[in-house]
């Protein structure tokens, strides 16, 4: 796990593009060694590259590419499902298992308090050191997990419960045993499932939004992104190596498959971004689950006010018209055909 101060932020793992931040924060570590040992008064020096140092995150951060932005999604030190859940829900107890199979710990269910509504949650995690990461198997669940959800979503429906979904993976396991289990039939149980369960549904993708594996938990009446998340079909390294024979072309794939929250937000495929810590969430867990709490408060009571028959309606609607398409003229060819 990467290393954090007493305050949640992250420091350890640093990107390459973020040498020159790394350099003055550095730079601010020293000077308060300095001031500490000898005595004498650094303050002026080190409120300046303080007030640098955060104005280069912002001008950094500002104009992230979208493989950056995987990046970012990707870091050692992002919070993770369980960290929100920790932070954010009063009385929380965890459910376990599928009555079929196991207990899948890429995903954990269960129901809790968040601000003052009892709520049904389903979470991807994927484990911050290597035992858990393991034990989670990266966050790449089998079907035993999206089995796991649906019950946990029959059971919010039966007690007319909202359901909140934590996105973060990198898809789903496919594996020889996830595959003789039937992931791909789990997988398109819960669509069929969530896209009429009669209850509220809010989704929000906190880290990665990767394929089948975020959609099996992923339709709802709402989808939120965290500012720094990505979502698409598939990850920037497999298209690469589909289209050019070689992941070396991630970022160029990255750039084309439009996967921000940004580009997506543009493309109606999302409803809302949430806005992260400057430089992103792994710099300040406690800011980013506020943020992250305050949006699923404010639209868990949005969505209350919906009588269930409109929500269901518009719920099928808006997966009807997923996205926008973009329509090309033909004019000039069909121009150049008649000369």
């Amino acid at each position: 796990m990467a290393k954090r101060n007493a305050n949640g932020t992250d420091s350890g793992y640093q990107f390459p593009f973020e040498k020159a931040i790394a350099r003055l924060q550095r730079e601010i570590a020293n000077r308060e060694a300095e001031q500490a040992d000898s005595g004498r008064d650094h303050g002026a020096e080190i409120r300046q590259l303080r007030a640098l140092c955060v104005s280069r995150l912002r001008e950094t951060y500002g104009r992230l590419t979208p493989w950056q932005t995987v990046q970012v999604a990707r870091h050692p030190g992002r919070p993770q499902a369980r960290d929100y859940l920790e932070r954010m829900v009063k009385n929380f107890v965890e459910l376990h298992g599928d009555r079929r199979f196991g207990d899948d710990k890429a995903i954990c269910c269960g129901l809790g308090r968040i601000g003052g509504e009892k709520v049904a949650f389903i979470g991807q995690h994927k484990g911050h050191d290597i035992k858990e990461k393991i034990a989670c198997n990266f966050g790449c669940a089998h079907p035993e997990g999206y089995r796991k959800a649906m019950r946990v979503l029959k059971l919010a429906e039966k007690f007319h419960l909202p359901v909140v979904t934590l996105i973060d993976t990198p898809g789903a396991y496919p594996g020889v045993g996830s595959e003789e289990r039937g992931v791909a039939e789990a997988i398109a149980r819960n669509l069929l499932e969530m896209a009429r369960l009669r209850t509220a549904i809010l989704c929000v993708v906190i880290g990665e939004g990767g394929s089948g594996g975020a959609l099996g938990i992923g339709v709802g009446d709402r989808v939120a992104m965290m500012e720094y998340a990505y979502y698409s079909v598939i990850s920037p390294e497999g298209c690469a190596a589909i289209l050019w024979r070689t992941g070396e072309k991630a970022a160029e794939a990255a750039e084309a498959m439009k996967i921000t929250a940004r580009d997506l937000k543009g493309l109606d495929v999302i409803d809302d971004i949430i806005p992260e810590p400057l430089g992103g969430a792994h710099r300040n867990v406690a800011e980013a689950a506020s943020n992250l709490e305050r949006h699923i408060v404010r639209s868990l009571r949005e969505l209350k006010r919906v009588p269930l028959d409109h929500l269901l309606k518009h719920r099928y609607e808006r997966w009807r018209r997923m996205g926008k398409v973009l329509h090309l003229e033909l004019q000039a060819a069909s121009s150049s055909s008649q000369a």
